[in-house]
């Protein structure tokens, strides 16, 4: 049977080539709003994180109507640590749209989505979006997706894919370079006609792959996921089995059966081959595992995610402060939040670690950790973590490293201290050409090697420079190499900062907190430019004496202090700080608390002790 009357597709591309600003319009164009009906932008970026930072960070479902016929479509993440998510969406669809931005071209993370749509043998539709920005290259873009088809091995047919070109905030498309329509309507029809429709048996016994894990408080966890053969009925009873675990067999009853429409999703009878579904009822699903019917246990094959490359310690936060602010703080509570993460992301890894109470939780780059973190303190968790570390391989018997392949966009002048910086962290220079007024420059550089490194680049460049990285397979270990050339600023005394004492701490560093701010003693309260750490009091008072008062001489000037987020504070921290991370505040600590205590540790591991 071919389901004539529905089309699956996702969305891929590079972050920030205006996905999720396309799905907009691609919404309202296919009727989902009424005419007057306000909309934010970026509607399908629901998730608070998403709208602050202005990425997509989790994959979501929506669905338009056209010519009488229905279009499921995912909208992805483009970021690369979230590369995960598009890996597994991309078994529920047919086809892809593929954006690439006119003025930057096929970028790292285009290259890594459409090899992966590749191998599943997707049809492609290669819409070339922002043609309206004044730096548009649309003659080269063009040649240079086709060279990326070429060196992915695409299929004859592939190669052969359509071009659209668009822009997906005015809402308009075209077939003719140069020209653009009133609407997306030969966009729509180009779906139509070029992605094919789903097949499948209808009257066969159901098989149904669950790519997608929600959760809700009142009906516990939702499958969502493509009907492969057959069809699905409310209160129907199935078998739930998977691929990679056989013989395991689970039985369980489709509670609540729903489509998705627009934004809503929508309750329904039945479901047939080709439908994007959401379940609840089968409250041991995981991602990766199959319904099926009782008669017949048949589970599909899921596809292979790539292994994580960076992992950070998660523990119970033992400062002095502990507790004051956080809603969940015991180790039982973060085991369960960390255990239930695992349920919706397949890129994520947690095991227990050396210790009662921490966590060994291992992701696919400093981004995917920090939106974690980032999530888990919105919810009142409080814990500390560690610097991150890459995970490292032994392949025939030599120890390997994780590479990353960086793309870097700056402005003419910059160039120079880039080329520098990167070279002194180990990186090659593999490609670098000149861009308009900017050069593009691509290197391969040891994971660990970017620590760090990403708001150096940010100073380097004057705020004008664009890095992306992508994870590009392992190499042999690059020995030892110091990213950190400067120390930290550690109260000595616990209190509450003042003015005088930070007056008299500011000229030795870059301070991080201000006036009555509390601290404890192996408290890291700023940065200083010299390698090694210094021991400062900043509750220090001024004493009255018989003659002065203590505001008598003249008002103390205070520099600004940095204030960091969670992201600038896991590239600053070294080996022997930690991050206290509350729902209220973000803290860099020492891991030995006492400064003498801490003297006798630095000193045994210089003796190598």
């Amino acid at each position: 049977m071919v389901r004539e009357d529905l089309r699956n597709i996702a969305i891929i591309a590079h972050v920030d080539h205006g996905k999720t600003t396309l799905v907009d319009e691609l919404l309202k164009q296919g009727g989902i709003f009424r005419e007057n009906q306000a909309t934010d932008d970026r509607v399908m970026d629901s998730n608070d994180l998403e709208r602050e930072r202005g990425i997509t960070i989790l994959a979501k479902n929506t669905a338009v109507h056209y010519k009488d016929k229905k279009i499921n479509i995912i909208d992805t993440p483009g970021h690369a640590d979230f590369g995960g998510e598009v890996e597994r969406i991309l078994k529920m669809v047919n086809g892809v749209l593929l954006l690439v931005d006119a003025a930057e071209g096929p970028m790292p993370q285009t290259r890594f989505v459409l090899q992966k749509a590749l191998e599943l043998n997707h049809r492609v539709i290669v819409v070339v979006n922002k043609v309206d920005k004044p730096d548009a290259r649309l003659d080269e873009v063009q040649d240079e997706v086709l060279e990326l088809l070429i060196s992915l091995d695409a299929s004859d047919e592939q190669l052969d894919s359509p071009m659209v070109f668009c822009s997906g905030r005015a809402g308009t498309a075209s077939l003719t370079p140069g020209k653009q329509d009133e609407d997306l309507k030969c966009l729509f029809d180009l779906i139509l006609d070029y992605i094919p429709a789903p097949e499948g048996d209808e009257n066969g016994d159901l098989q149904l792959l669950v790519s997608s894990i929600d959760y809700n408080d009142y009906v516990g966890r939702i499958g969502i996921g493509r009907i492969e053969r057959g069809s699905v009925k409310m209160g129907q009873e199935v078998a739930i089995s998977n691929f990679h675990k056989p013989g395991e067999v689970k039985k369980a009853k489709i509670v609540a059966l729903y489509q998705i429409d627009g934004l809503k999703r929508v309750p329904v009878n039945d479901a047939k081959v080709g439908d994007i579904v959401c379940f609840s009822g089968a409250e041991e699903i995981n991602i990766g595992d199959t319904i099926t019917s009782l008669e017949r246990v048949e589970p599909l094959e899921f596809v292979k995610v790539s292994e994580p490359t960076m992992e950070m310690t998660f523990m119970v936060n033992d400062s002095p402060f502990a507790g004051q602010e956080g809603k969940y703080v015991t180790s039982r509570q973060l085991r369960e939040r960390l255990y239930k993460e695992l349920l919706k992301d397949v890129s994520l890894r947690v095991e227990d670690g050396d210790s009662t109470d921490s966590f060994k939780v291992a992701g696919r780059g400093e981004m995917h950790l920090s939106i974690l973190l980032e999530t888990m303190r919105r919810e009142g968790y409080e814990l500390a973590c560690s610097t991150p570390r890459v995970l490292y391989k032994e392949i025939d018997g030599v120890k390997c490293e994780p590479m990353e392949r960086v793309t870097i966009d700056v402005p003419d002048g910059s160039q120079g201290a880039v080329i520098e910086k990167l070279g002194s962290r180990k990186g090659d220079l593999l490609e670098m050409n000149m861009h308009g007024d900017r050069w593009r420059i691509e290197y391969s550089i040891p994971a660990r090697c970017l620590f760090g490194y990403r708001s150096e680049f940010l100073t380097d460049t004057k705020g004008e420079g664009i890095l992306n990285s992508i994870f590009d397979g392992y190499q042999p270990c690059r020995g030892d190499i110091t990213l950190r050339y400067t120390g930290s600023l550690v109260a000595s005394e616990d209190g509450e900062s003042t003015s005088y004492g930070l007056f008299n701490t500011q000229e030795r560093g870059q301070m991080f907190i201000g006036v009555q701010t509390p601290v404890y003693e192996g408290m890291v309260v700023g940065e200083s430019p010299k390698v090694g750490d210094i021991a400062v009091n900043v509750c220090k008072k001024k004493h009255l004496t018989a003659i002065r008062s203590a505001g008598a001489d003249e008002a103390l000037r205070l520099v600004t202090p940095k204030i960091m987020s969670l992201e600038e504070a896991i590239e600053f921290i070294a080996d022997d700080e930690l991050i206290e991370i509350t729902p209220k505040s973000l803290r860099v600590r020492k891991r030995i608390l006492n400064t003498a205590n801490r003297l006798k540790a630095q000193s045994k591991l210089k003796k190598g002790e």
